[in-house]
């Protein structure tokens, strides 16, 4: 079995980063509480220096290197996070760095690591693309690879967040922190267990990229053959050895979270708390609000990073609404006749629903000549609501397509 990061390492990385990183609020939010069910805290971790936690890990890592080390410059390959925090930590140390990230990257995520000083390279179409043209950049050039979780070093840095939260809360009883590789949950667990073995340590993935789930009924390291899941700060096929152990050992329970719920949990956030998290970070709430009335309380939600790209954000916030039924987009058929469109919006109406755009099709559908389709888009007030629209068009005689 792998050694697991023990507390002293922990505190002596709370040490380094007591100027770089921030201490980021943790706050009781009585609106999230009520729809969970529990006593709810949220750790603002988004607020953190390039947006996320990552510039705890890495800027440890990095600053732990020797001189002889650092000349040679580090790499390490990343969708974004963990991208900026090496690049940020690299030029506070003045260490050259070198980033490969998927194309597929958000921009905003490769414009800011490109801001902190570092090399951008895009390689392949998903994380390991990238790790594998990171690797071969690490054996050609002599740098020094950075990993995004699987290193003790990483780890340790990681975990001064479960030391601080616990300094903050010391109610707390239950920490809910989102998995992509393992390191963040592997620190905070080592930090928490350590300290406090009495609070509950849950992990959560998405459901379309569970390698730690599937890894602990393996019982070894599997690989996905696939990912599934717009939370791409948390997509990674593979876990890292040292982090399965982590996890195996420390860790009290590993949930997924379907993207549905992580989009709930965002808008959530963004209408009660005035927030911005990403989807990866919005995970850990998202399970709060599923699982949190099982789990000791309070329960504190991790909230790991708020990079997300804008016209995703749009994306996640139209298909929230659409899950708590407060978003509804439906096709119907007219006769191509004078009124008839007036008809319908008149009869939306009286519903009380009301028409965010409209569409109006005569070619290209499989409609005979005089009759036209109709795409709406219409902001309602819930499932029921919903229900009662649909109802009174069919009831009008319009198909519902």
């Amino acid at each position: 079995m792998a050694d697991l990061v023990a507390l002293p390492a922990i505190v002596a990385a709370a040490g380094r980063l007591a100027t770089v990183a921030r201490r980021t609020p943790v706050e009781r939010s009585q609106a999230i509480s009520d729809l969970a069910g529990v006593p709810t805290l949220l750790k603002w971790e988004h607020l953190q220096r390039t947006g996320s936690f990552k510039i705890r890990g890495a800027y440890n890592r990095v600053c732990l290197l020797s001189d002889v080390e650092r000349a040679r410059g580090v790499v390490c390959a990343s969708a974004g996070n963990h991208a900026q925090g090496v690049a940020l930590s690299a030029r506070l140390l003045g260490v050259r760095a070198t980033v490969f990230m998927p194309a597929a990257a958000a921009h905003p995520k490769v414009e800011a690591t490109r801001r902190y000083g570092a090399s951008v390279r895009l390689a392949g179409e998903t994380f390991d693309d990238a790790y594998a043209a990171c690797k071969e950049w690490a054996a050609e050039h002599g740098s020094v690879e950075i990993h995004p979780f699987d290193h003790p070093d990483v780890i340790a840095g990681q975990g001064t967040l479960g030391l601080e939260l616990l300094d903050q809360a010391p109610e707390l009883r239950t920490v809910v922190v989102p998995v992509g590789g393992g390191g963040l949950v592997s620190g905070i667990a080592a930090a928490v267990k350590a300290r406090r073995p009495d609070v509950r340590v849950v992990g959560v993935e998405a459901a379309g990229a569970a390698c730690v789930t599937g890894a602990l009924a393996a019982g070894s390291i599997i690989t996905l053959d696939r990912l599934s899941t717009f939370a791409d700060g948390i997509a990674v096929k593979t876990a890292g050895t040292l982090t399965l152990a982590h996890i195996d050992a420390l860790v009290d329970e590993v949930v997924t979270v379907s993207d549905e719920a992580i989009a709930r949990a965002v808008l959530l956030l963004a209408e009660r708390t005035k927030q911005i998290v990403e989807p990866a970070g919005a995970a850990s709430l998202a399970a709060v609000l599923e699982h949190g009335s099982r789990w000791p309380a309070p329960v504190a939600a991790v909230l790991a990073g708020g990079n997300v790209d804008p016209l995703l954000l749009v994306r996640i916030i139209q298909s929230g609404m659409y899950e708590e039924g407060r978003y509804l987009a439906i096709r119907t058929t007219l006769r191509d006749q004078p009124g008839a469109l007036s008809r319908l919006l008149a009869r939306l109406a009286d519903q009380g629903a009301n028409i965010i755009a409209i569409d109006h099709h005569r070619l290209g559908t499989r409609l005979g000549v005089l009759d036209v389709e109709v795409h709406l888009e219409i902001e309602t007030r819930g499932t029921t609501h919903i229900a009662r629209v649909v109802s009174a068009l069919r009831a009008h005689g319009y198909p519902i397509l």
